[in-house]
């Protein structure tokens, strides 16, 4: 029986030719990512910045959101941010930390569902007072940075000095951008993002790993081969793996982005994003990055004739 192969098991693309391409737009998109950074940030979720979120769904199946926020507003609690979400008739409050404790946030509960109840369907109520907010910021940003660091760690150590200054950059590319698509995107920003990019990093981690250890193989089997030539064959001989790793981890999340509902349906797009991110990353940006760093000095020299095994 023959087997399926996505990827042509004898190809020869020249992918390092696309860094004349690839490089422009990373840069172009890491440096929208600072800006939009610093211009309108992350959309933080209750999580982060405190308060009371309610999600309602209309029992009619139509929300009114002029007059649900009109409602809210005379309450008096401060401003409201009132949003459709999901399906029709649902729709989102988000009331900032009121003074007073947890008393002062249970009347913010109580009056809406006094208001509300009679048309409306309460979904979810989620309290987060200012100290636990504090401690979740910190604890959270604490976690992303001690796991990227352990994870450059891995990288230094696991590789040859240029193989690991490769995969670092190629890391911190790809946290670069997935912070973009949650600038971009505006998706709240809150403990599950930030699960989110873990594991994001862990793929970018495993994309990178592959593709340089085969490198690292051939460099042992052709010494003379020029830098580009190496590359190109290290790509080409891991593409069928990589091809099908990414569109079997697409293919799922895609089914909880439509399936999954509101609960995991933004961590799911956050995902199906980076997995694209990091897919291009260990491609584009990763080993075409060895050939500024130095990996190899002989770009002259004639590469030996000969056949590698393509990757399992």
């Amino acid at each position: 029986m023959r087997l399926l192969r996505i990827w042509p098991e004898n190809s020869h693309f020249d992918f390092m030719s696309l860094r004349r391409f690839s490089f422009p737009l990373s840069a172009f998109l890491s440096l929208l990512t600072v800006v939009l950074l610093m211009t309108i940030g992350l959309n933080f979720g209750i999580d982060f910045k405190g308060g009371t979120l309610m999600e309602l769904q209309a029992k009619s199946g139509h929300a009114d959101v002029a007059k649900i926020r009109k409602a809210a507003d005379s309450f008096g609690f401060g401003e409201v941010e009132v949003q459709e979400f999901g399906t029709a008739g649902g729709v989102s409050l988000r009331f900032p930390i009121q003074q007073g404790g947890e008393s002062a946030q249970s009347a913010v509960v109580q009056k809406a569902r006094d208001t509300f109840s009679d048309e409306y369907e309460f979904r979810r109520v989620e309290t987060v007072g200012p100290r636990v907010s504090g401690e979740l910021v910190q604890s959270g940003t604490i976690g992303i940075i001690l796991a990227v660091i352990a994870v450059l760690f891995y990288l230094w150590f696991r590789f040859e000095r240029e193989l690991a200054l490769g995969a670092i950059f190629g890391t911190l590319h790809d946290i670069v951008l997935t912070i973009g698509f949650f600038v971009i995107t505006q998706h709240e920003f809150n403990m599950t993002s930030i699960a989110a990019i873990l594991t994001i990093v862990g793929y970018s981690l495993n994309e990178t790993v592959v593709v340089f250890d085969r490198t690292r193989e051939l460099m042992r089997r052709y010494k003379t081969m020029p830098t580009k030539e190496l590359l190109n064959l290290s790509i080409n001989t891991t593409m069928s793996r990589t091809v099908m790793t990414a569109a079997t981890t697409a293919l799922s999340l895609l089914a909880l982005v439509i399936f999954g509902g509101r609960a995991i349906e933004s961590f799911a797009q956050v995902m199906l994003s980076g997995v694209a991110i990091c897919t291009y990353s260990a491609i584009f940006i990763s080993s075409p990055m060895l050939i500024y760093i130095g990996l190899r000095s002989s770009e002259t020299a004639k590469a030996p004739e000969g056949k590698v095994a393509p990757a399992e």
